[in-house]
């Protein structure tokens, strides 16, 4: 069995088939060049004979210098009745001028009889004679076995034929696919067995998570001997995903000690993660497997305790191995570790004493509605607050908003604010769109006149929770603002039955933290 797994990345094609992703060309060329240097050893970069966006991906990349991977150009095998020469698709396939040609084939014989319509002979000679031709024409070739598993529990005599004849027609990696999805990890390990022992050829694995079991059937392969596993970053692909390789290379490299990149491209797994996500125009999911901002976080009480004594006690790996980071969470389920944890994490000095007393705050607070494992910025100038030599930048005196409607102006939003900076009381006002956004406006002219810099300061998100709906328009509610001065983000927290109030609180702690974080 070989030590080395040779990583296959299909995001580029299998992972736009997402509803809701559509790269560009530049963006396609931009997750090439960082799978490159992250370290895959394929990147699959379209089916240039079904749209020109992938023949203009294949143009370009022939003018790029790809250190680690090789690009592959996917396709399928000829039409029914038509030579391998005279076949478009496959035409299209070289004059992508890849070095790496993946062709897909039937192995499901329900396929060929009701999606190809053509016998079962027609389709092994259509596979015989596109592998063999596309050697003919020096390409490294894949043969991606579609519908492998299924159409092995039908009919297992003929899907084996059709993978025996790719091999023996020279496919350097015959790659078996399970393509709707529903097998399990036990199914895979078998077949996958009973399809080496039946053929000279390195087999590789293409999974989807139909079944939620997309990332086990990939190792449960690979375990028997598979050494080409195919998948997406963050698992995108149709339907629900294809198998994730944000989770497959640190199972393999960590977990079962083979060799996919190096230690040094792994610290790197976590960014790329993330950078796919943001070409794509998707959000991140937070509790992803290993790369997930959550996925090393702890927030409960006893689990941090234990961790402060010993880190291994409540983690599967060192987060650092992959890029990620520890981070403790703190809530009403917090004990004084966790505290403790997010005080140093803050740089602020907590002794013992004070951090019980932090966390009794924290639980009457969050019994009040707040959040504070959502709102960090909220979370340290609470610890800061609750220090007696602790100056707040500016104190609130009073606010007033006031909607109105104005014959020809429909609805009209005003509010004033006082506060107090070094001893001066300053009082401003602003109308808006609605009461929330004129506070947020008389706020910020009031606090410009003491701190200009504030004005780098904007509101990128804001999000209202109904806390208690059954209590109708007298429900308690929480509002989380998200806060951005260049790179930096931070978030903040307010409650209150009355939504003005939370929505105050809020934004007052996000220029309150700027101002004490380098604003």
């Amino acid at each position: 069995m070989s030590d080395t797994v040779f990583i296959y990345d299909t995001t580029l094609r299998d992972g736009t088939q997402r509803e809701g992703i559509s790269l560009s060309l530049a963006d396609k060329l931009k997750i090439a060049r960082r799978l490159d240097e992250f370290g895959v050893h394929y990147i699959e970069g379209g089916w240039p004979g079904s749209n020109p966006k992938d023949v203009e991906f294949f143009n370009a990349v022939r003018t790029m210098d790809f250190k680690h991977a090789k690009i592959a150009a996917f396709g399928s095998t000829r039409r029914k009745d038509t030579r391998p020469e005279d076949d478009p698709n496959l035409r299209a396939l070289l004059d992508a001028g890849a070095p790496v040609c993946t062709v897909v084939g039937k192995s499901w014989d329900l396929h060929v009889r009701d999606v190809l319509v053509a016998d079962l002979e027609e389709n092994l000679a259509m596979i015989a004679e596109s592998v063999a031709y596309l050697k003919s024409q020096d390409k490294e070739v894949v043969y991606d076995a579609e519908h492998f598993f299924d159409g092995y529990k039908a009919n297992p005599e003929y899907a084996l034929m059709t993978v025996k004849i790719a091999a023996e027609n020279g496919a350097d990696c015959v790659v078996l696919c399970d393509t709707n999805g529903g097998s399990l990890p036990w199914e895979i390990a078998r077949i996958t067995r009973e399809v080496m022992d039946a053929i000279d050829a390195p087999v590789g694995i293409h999974t989807h998570d139909d079944g939620g079991c997309a990332v086990a059937n990939s190792l449960a392969a690979i375990d028997v001997g598979a050494i080409h596993v195919q998948g997406t970053i963050n698992g995108y692909g149709e339907r629900v995903g294809n198998a994730d390789l944000c989770s497959i290379i640190p199972d393999l490299q960590l977990k079962m000690r083979r060799n996919c990149v190096s230690a040094e491209s792994l610290t790197h797994l976590t960014d790329l993660a993330h950078y796919v996500a943001e070409i794509a125009n998707l959000p991140h999911d937070t509790h992803a497997p290993y790369v997930g901002d959550s996925a090393f976080a702890h927030k409960g009480g006893i689990h941090v305790a234990a961790m402060r004594r010993n880190v291994l006690s409540y983690q599967h790996i060192d987060p650092t191995l992959i890029g990620n980071q520890q981070r403790t969470v703190v809530s009403e389920l917090s004990g004084r570790g966790n505290v403790l944890d997010k005080a140093a994490e803050f740089g602020v000095d907590v002794d013992s004493a004070e951090a019980r007393a932090i966390l009794d705050q924290i639980k009457q607070l969050e019994a009040e509605g707040f959040a504070f494992e959502a709102s960090e910025a909220s979370m340290a100038l609470l610890m800061r607050r609750m220090k007696p030599d602790y100056k707040p930048p500016f104190e609130l005196i009073d606010f007033t908003t006031w909607i109105t409607h104005r014959s020809g102006l429909g609805m009209v939003s005003d509010a004033s604010v006082k506060i107090r900076i070094d001893g001066e009381q300053i009082h401003t006002a602003s109308d808006g769109n609605g009461p929330v956004n004129a506070l947020s406006y008389a706020l910020r002219k009031a606090l410009f006149t003491k701190y200009p810099q504030l004005q780098t300061v904007h509101l990128s998100d804001y999000k209202v929770r109904i806390l208690d709906g059954e209590n109708g328009t007298g429900a308690r509610v929480r509002v989380l603002i998200d806060f951005i001065d260049g790179e930096r983000r931070w978030s903040t927290v307010g409650a209150s039955t009355n939504i003005i109030e939370a929505s105050y609180h809020a934004l007052a702690d996000s220029y309150e933290y700027a101002l004490l974080n380098g604003n």
